[in-house]
């Protein structure tokens, strides 16, 4: 019935999508097995995709050539660009989605995607032979052989879903959880652990008064995630703020003993940074009110997203509480809020490339990390895809640096640091985030993509014309002078300091009241010259004349540390011998297994004095 696979991807939400995606683009033979074809990249929580620091690793995902970018922008209402107000490093594009499309325009791409085949049922156990995985066995018995498995398991693996003092199996609302894979990898020698999430009541939005409330519309010139040609919008739908308030809080308190969370019946971690309404207002007594952002979920449904009221409180208690909330007085509810706890495997136990250090040619992607959010999923899904196609078509392994990507950033924090709740990505995190910004990712990605086989020839052309318009137009500003005469005026208008001599006009770029738009006001041949090249490269050339000193900086912290990373260490090195190591440094190095000593230098536990000792010995 089946024949034998390169890869089978087990799960099809946001991490498996890209991972049998990348692999079949590439030209693996990819078996997707999902427990429901109806749920394929399902939006489980909020319909929205990209955020703070997240938005830089959708546009990351699309730069190499993943499909979450273009899914987004295809079944987007609203774009909105995050912290405008802030350095362009901390520029996050964010997408309100239309939920249900979002998930028809990853199952359309995904069949129209040859070398793509699909299989309705659960996966119960994996076929082990000689230390490699060799195929997976359904819960029918089926036995499908392939060269390599993608685990993308979600909260599927013995989900449970908690609604007050109530609780049942389950990976999300309505559907079965997957039972058998966690205890063989536990047999197999993995350590496993539970976390935990939750998600809030859904609303008809039809029974709220949008008067009581604030409009958030999107941006004016919305933009979009993906460097192809997909289509900004030119309609958008609104979001809506409103706020909780002592009666909320009140109401919300009277279920707190039936609470699985405060009864201790809830033993996973949760995400620190998106908490539970009730945990928000145990934790921050002081605060009179909490945000809620109301969210339409499509274009043609009535269904509202309830963002900021996650809760796993009595159905009763939620209801009570959210008509006390300005604006939902009169609110139906289509569902109740819930936790889920579900296994999860620490990821100190993979390599680099999201392979495991136990099991030849098994990976790892998504939730089963630790991990929390879809971008988060998106990109270990597409790095373990490729990972797996190269590994078995015996190609040098894919690995981003964490100067050259968000996506290298968690993947390293995750091998070498481990999690012990829901990560999630910050741009905090990295300490390169001038270097990887939202508006060049194309440039720092898209050549791997295109080496890949993942990015178009098309693609890489329309980078390398982006690159060098950049060059010519920086070469320009840092070459042409005014003349005093001809700009002061302007310049006193702008509420900038006139000039008394000529300046280049890259100087007068670097000002912080002045933008490209005002130098295009300088005079007509400023103007004309700098129109000549596209919006996209003159924000770029902005962005480097403004920041070349923190970039120049990056740049070079960034290539000293990288020295590290030529200094390979071979796989069976036996620490042992290296008696001067610290005992938490040894057994740290052991587990993990670094590549290089700048692998190692990024472990939890190894402190400096661990590495030169180690560099000495190496160099010995």
């Amino acid at each position: 019935m089946f024949k034998e696979y390169d890869i089978i991807v087990v799960g099809a939400g946001h991490a498996g999508c890209e991972a049998a995606a990348a692999a079949a683009n590439m030209g693996s033979r990819v078996l997707l097995i999902t427990m429901n074809m109806g749920t394929i990249a399902q939006m489980s929580c909020n319909p929205a995709m990209g955020g703070v620091a997240k938005g830089q690793i959708v546009r990351e995902v699309d730069a190499l050539g993943g499909l979450s970018g273009i899914i987004s922008d295809k079944s987007m209402i609203q774009f909105r660009m995050l912290n405008r107000s802030k350095g362009p490093a901390m520029w996050s594009p964010r997408t309100q989605n239309d939920r249900m499309r979002f998930a028809e325009e990853w199952r359309l791409a995904l069949e129209g995607i040859k070398n793509v085949d699909f299989w309705q049922e659960m996966v119960s156990t994996l076929i082990v032979e000689d230390n490699r995985v060799v195929g997976v066995k359904t819960a029918l018995g089926i036995e499908i052989r392939a060269k390599a498995v993608v685990l993308t398991n979600g909260t599927f693996l013995n989900g449970k879903i908690h609604i007050g003092e109530k609780n049942f199996g389950g990976g999300r609302t309505g559907e079965k959880s997957a039972t058998g894979l966690t205890e063989q990898l536990v047999f197999l020698g993995f350590e496993s652990g539970r976390m935990k999430t939750g998600t809030p009541p859904r609303v008809d939005g039809r029974s709220l008064d949008y008067s009581k409330m604030e409009e958030q519309k999107g941006d004016e010139s919305p933009g979009k995630f993906s460097y192809t040609d997909t289509k900004p919008l030119e309609k958008q739908l609104s979001c809506w703020i409103t706020y909780t308030n002592d009666a909320v809080h009140d109401a919300l308190k009277l279920g707190f003993e039936r609470s699985p969370m405060f009864s201790g019946r809830i033993k996973g971690l949760g995400p620190r940074y998106c908490p539970s309404i009730e945990d928000k207002i145990n934790r921050f007594a002081e605060r009179e009110r909490h945000q809620i952002f109301v969210e339409p979920e499509g274009w043609n449904t009535v269904e509202i997203y309830v963002n900021g009221f996650s809760t796993s409180l009595p159905e009763d208690i939620q209801y009570q509480a959210l008509t006390k909330i300005k604006g939902f007085e009169n609110a139906r509810m289509f569902r109740p809020g819930y936790a889920i706890e579900y296994d999860f495997f620490p990821p100190t136990q993979l390599k680099l490339t999201l392979e495991t250090q136990l099991i030849d040619n098994l990976y790892f992607a998504g939730q089963i990390n630790g991990t929390t959010g879809y971008e988060e999923a998106a990109c270990q899904g597409l790095m373990a895809g490729i990972n797996a196609h190269n590994k078995i078509h015996e190609k040098e392994p894919f690995v981003l640096k964490r100067s050259e990507a968000y996506i290298g950033v968690l993947i390293d924090d995750l091998v070498n640091k481990g999690t012990q709740e829901p990560y999630r990505m910050f741009t905090s995190r990295a300490e390169y985030r001038v270097l990887l910004r939202q508006d060049n990712a194309d440039i720092r990605l898209t050549e791997f993509g295109h080496k890949l086989g993942l990015a178009s020839d098309e693609r890489l052309d329309k980078v390398l014309d982006k690159k060098n318009g950049v060059k010519e137009l920086t070469a320009l500003l840092e070459k042409i002078k005014v003349d005093p005469a001809n700009v002061n005026e302007e310049l006193t208008q702008m509420n900038t300091a006139v000039i008394r001599e000529k300046v280049i006009v890259s100087n007068l770029l670097k000002r912080p009241e002045i933008s490209m738009r005002e130098i295009r006001l300088l005079n007509n041949e400023l103007a004309q010259t700098i129109n000549r090249f596209t919006e996209e490269v003159q924000e770029q050339v902005e962005i480097e004349i403004k920041y070349q000193t923190y970039i120049d900086r990056e740049r070079k912290l960034a290539d000293k540390i990288g020295s590290l990373e030529s200094y390979r260490i071979k796989s069976d090195f036996d620490y042992d011998r290296v008696k001067a190591l610290s005992a938490e440094a040894r057994e740290k190095l052991k587990k993990i297994k670094p590549e290089t000593i700048g692998q190692a230098s990024r472990i939890s536990g190894v402190s400096p004095a661990d590495i030169s000792i180690l560099t000495v010995y190496m160099g010995k």
